[in-house]
């Protein structure tokens, strides 16, 4: 084997899966990553020397840099994204299926000879505090440059975790190649059953960084179905009362419903001068335990932030744009050549002169004109958490933070109200299992498609979603102190399509009903969907909403909701007997509800 660095373990599983990856990929040279900043800056150089990244200004931009994937490249592919599991019939009919003999097989193919001429980097890292009990191990092997360094910044990377893996430690097995970046050939493999992940023919970022999406949710929610705990598409909030209590959250929303917003809330004036904070403890993914009082506990598994970059700026996300001024890498932005630091749309009106677009081509005033966008709209930045200015001072507990309210949400602009709580922990599960978005125009063209997406989990759930809401039912069973389920809807319009709610922070005041309902120090009004708020005990002091305004966002439709039930029965239907006989129940109540 050519140039073979000493290994960092003597974990003979380790050993034979990097010796077996690298029979098939053939590199020229083995490199251990050791999470030392000595090794990050030789790899930052060496990156810089060919092109791969470009740094930029160390005075406005410290330990920052931009890197361009390949134009066929810029986001996940669901339709290439598979499960491969024994049996078709466990991956459900939401996931894409591929027999594994028949995917290891493709995909080896593939990776035969894919490494000659590059180096196979071992990325040894944790999901979570290394050690805690929450944690799991992987070990990502790759030839992208790229990849080791998001990886440093989005997990916890170093020795330190392949001494609590030890001598026969288990751990998720990840390989992803570059190969030839052929769109045809593009291929993000998922073997619950062998703790396996392989990517090939992608550099973009969640399709490569194997601890994020393909571990953390679809692997770790088939490991947490088998070992009694959840891993969700959920951020983690902390909401602090002006004599320091703090209450978590849990929240989970499909794309573009402002689930990092959220996760970063800035109070409005009127909270903020009494002394409210909102803390960060995730943007994106929980992973969820029954603690020994009998509570959920949730912790963050992940160490960075991979977010979009357009439309955050200083008024809708200033606590998001401060966490990219340090150690960040941007993935497909535009290059300001004037100051070499990076812009996007929605950052500022003040687009650069001169400058270089996400593809690489200079972006002058004749591309504007053309309607040319400088950043590709997916366009990322891998920003380090501890730089967020409310990063909670819980984010490296290793027992995760006790969660009060479980929030669900989507976009609708009729249907849901403001916000409500569910009956009960099953009719919690329902409100999830039903969650949706109705499409606008940017998205597809067509407008108003209810596309569900169950607790956000639609493209992440590594088995059968019908398994997957049984899951739910019965973790419910083992929690003795539920956290009370909501769910919430910042985009309700009036007729003329113009949203009646602000959003934003404002969206604080309603977070703050929802504890007050966990605490029962409020009440609600009963409707056939569940428990609403009376308009009172809503605070709009400062907002600028009234309370007729307020009324109406609150109000539930009978009719729109029975057209709502029928969408819920055929979305059913798919999932067969494998759907809990508690969530057909549910329906059944529901319909008697609209009904009476």
């Amino acid at each position: 084997m050519a140039n073979y660095e000493k290994a960092l373990t003597d974990n003979q599983k380790v050993l034979r899966f990097i010796d077996e990856s690298a029979a098939l990929c053939q590199p020229d040279r083995i490199v251990w990553i050791d999470g030392s900043k000595k090794q990050r800056d030789e790899l930052r150089a060496e990156a810089c020397a060919t092109g791969e990244m470009i740094k930029l200004n160390e005075d406005l931009l410290p330990e920052c840099y931009l890197h361009r994937t390949a134009v066929n490249d810029v986001a996940r592919v669901e339709d290439r994204t598979f499960i491969c599991c024994r049996d078709k019939n466990d991956a459900g009919p939401i996931n894409n299926w591929m027999d594994p003999k028949d995917a290891y097989k493709m995909a080896s193919e593939i990776f035969k000879g894919s490494m000659q001429g590059r180096t196979m980097y071992v990325i040894p890292y944790s999901m979570g505090i290394v050690g805690s009990e929450f944690s799991k191990v992987g070990i990502e092997l790759t030839d992208s440059i790229y990849v080791v360094l998001n990886m440093e910044i989005m997990t916890r990377v170093g020795t330190d975790v392949l001494e609590v893996l030890g001598k026969d430690g288990d751990f998720v097995k990840g390989l992803h190649s570059k190969c030839q970046l052929d769109e045809s050939k593009r291929y993000i493999l998922h073997f619950p059953e062998d703790n396996t992940i392989w990517s090939c023919n992608s550099g973009y970022g969640g399709n490569v960084l194997l601890g994020k999406k393909c571990f953390a949710l679809r692997i770790a929610s088939y490991l947490g179905k088998n070992e009694g705990w959840m891993a969700e598409h959920m951020l983690i909030l902390g909401f602090e009362k002006p004599d320091g209590d703090v209450k978590y959250i849990a929240a989970a929303f499909p794309s573009a419903c402002g689930k990092t917003n959220l996760a970063m809330l800035i109070p409005p004036a009127y909270y903020r001068e009494k002394g409210y904070k909102v803390w960060c403890v995730g943007d994106d993914i929980a992973w969820i335990r029954v603690g020994a009082d009998g509570r959920l506990w949730a912790m963050n598994p992940e160490n960075g932030f991979f977010g979009v970059a357009p439309g955050t700026n200083e008024k809708s996300n200033p606590n998001a744009l401060h966490t990219t001024q340090k150690g960040t890498i941007f993935t497909n932005v535009v290059h300001n050549l004037d100051n070499n630091t990076v812009w996007w749309e929605g950052l500022d009106k003040n687009p650069p002169k001169n400058a270089i677009d996400w593809k690489g081509n200079p972006w002058d005033d004749a591309a504007k004109a053309a309607g040319v966008k400088g950043a590709h709209p997916n366009s990322r930045f891998t920003a380090p958490a501890k730089n967020c200015p409310c990063i909670s001072k819980e984010f490296d507990n290793p027992k995760g933070v006790p969660l009060s309210a479980i929030v669900f949400g989507g976009r609708r602009a009729k249907t849901a109200p403001l916000v409500y709580q569910s009956k009960s922990w099953d009719n919690g599960v329902f409100v999830g299992s039903i969650m949706a978005s109705e499409t606008t125009a940017a998205a597809t063209g067509a407008v108003g498609v209810v596309r569900r997406d169950p607790m956000a989990m639609r493209p992440f759930c590594g088995y059968h979603m019908g398994d997957y809401f049984q899951h739910w039912i019965d973790m419910g069973k083992k929690v003795k102190n539920q956290p009370k389920i909501f769910n919430v809807n910042w985009f309700r319009t009036d007729d003329e399509g113009h949203f009646l709610w602000p959003g934003f922070g404002e969206n604080m005041r309603v977070l703050e009903w929802i504890l007050k309902r966990c605490e029962g120090t409020v009440g609600a009004v009963e409707t056939p969907i569940g428990y609403v708020p009376d308009p009172k005990d809503i605070n709009l002091e400062g907002a600028d909403v009234s309370e007729e305004t307020l009324k109406e966002i609150l109000t539930v439709d009978k009719e729109t909701w029975k057209k709502e039930a029928e969408g819920i029965e055929e979305f059913y239907k798919q999932f067969g007997d494998r759907l809990p006989k508690e969530l057909s129940a549910e329906l059944a109540t529901l319909k008697e509800n609209l009904n009476k």
